[in-house]
């Protein structure tokens, strides 16, 4: 299993919210290059960034901060996700010299649509972001548009339905646990891994110690992303190494 840092982007700023709460924000850097070279001195070789602004809007105003964050990470080291809505934006993004393009909502509200992308060359450069809420029963939903819409289709039924269309990358949120730093969902994640095994499932939301990172890599997933315990220093440099790949 891979520990990818992430960068979240609000008005060009790294910032992390609580649970996707935009009134609930922290600020760690004005400048994200900042917290990039933080990560890559770890050994980070894969960086996740997400346009805030993108992903609750549906523009693009933190393009800037994404192609200098592109131009200074390694090749091919830079996930992208937030606010991309449509292929032109997959395609620009790409041409920035990001790697992979998460693509969210619209996987969710377009999923024919999505799934034409899927099946262009290059596939392998696409994953697909459900974020959940647990219902009553403990199935996860799928929330969208920022997390601010919540819809009754559930992880499941989401995944298989891309299956035909050679779906590989999924990034799976348990937003309940996004900023909290309360534990991941390990249940979920191992559910998912053995529904779809032969998806490289990445794990986000809860990672607080790297006692989680272990209990996630049980599980079997792909990766786990993590933001803020990194940037608090709750994770130091000797319990990291082994999730990345240059320590």
């Amino acid at each position: 299993m891979q520990l990818i840092p992430a960068i979240d982007l609000r008005g060009g700023r790294c910032v992390r919210l609580l649970q996707g709460r935009f009134d609930a924000e922290t600020v760690y850097a004005g400048d994200p290059l900042e917290v990039l070279d933080r990560y890559l001195a770890l050994g980070a070789r894969q960086i996740h960034v997400v346009d805030l602004d993108g992903a609750r809007a549906g523009s693009q105003a933190n393009r800037a901060a994404i192609a200098r964050i592109a131009k200074r990470a390694p090749a091919g080291g830079v996930q992208v996700g937030g606010g991309v809505r449509s292929r032109a934006v997959v395609d620009e993004l790409m041409a920035l010299g990001v790697a992979r393009v998460v693509i969210g909502s619209v996987a969710v509200t377009e999923p024919d649509e999505v799934a034409l992308w899927l099946r262009d060359p290059g596939a392998g450069r696409i994953v697909l972001a459900f974020d959940v809420r647990l219902d009553e029963g403990g199935t996860p939903r799928l929330a969208t548009h920022g997390w601010e819409r919540q819809t009754e289709t559930s992880l499941w039924d989401a995944v298989e339905r891309y299956l035909p269309a050679g779906l590989h990358h999924v990034l799976c949120t348990d937003v309940a646990r996004d900023g909290a730093m309360s534990g991941p969902n390990l249940d979920l994640y191992a559910e998912a891994v053995r529904r779809f095994p032969g998806i490289a499932w990445q794990a986000s939301g809860g990672v607080s110690s790297a006692a989680d990172l272990h209990a996630l890599a049980a599980t079997g997933v792909a990766a786990v992303i993590s933001g803020r315990a990194l940037l608090e220093g709750r994770l130091v440099a000797e319990e990291v190494a082994p999730f990345l790949p240059a320590a």
